[in-house]
């Protein structure tokens, strides 16, 4: 039974963007394994808080991720 967790910085995916992870990750895994466990395959999605998440000694906020995919770097 696959169980497939995803963190991401809340307030930075819409729940329409959650849901389409959810259905892409399944189907991944479906692709890979085969049809039957398709009702057996989980996917949680976990969202941390703004700014709870670090990257390299420095806190990682909801704005900073915005600004990466947006521009390609923090900096």
């Amino acid at each position: 039974m696959p169980l497939l967790t995803v963190k991401v910085i809340e307030g930075v995916f819409t729940s329409e963007q959650k849901q389409e992870m959810i259905h892409n990750l399944t189907e991944t895994m479906v692709a890979i394994e085969g049809e039957n466990l398709r009702p057996v395959t989980s996917v949680i999605i976990e969202e941390v808080k703004s700014g709870d998440w670090g990257i390299g000694g420095t806190p990682l906020t909801a704005e900073d991720v915005r600004t990466l995919a947006t521009e390609g770097s923090l900096h």
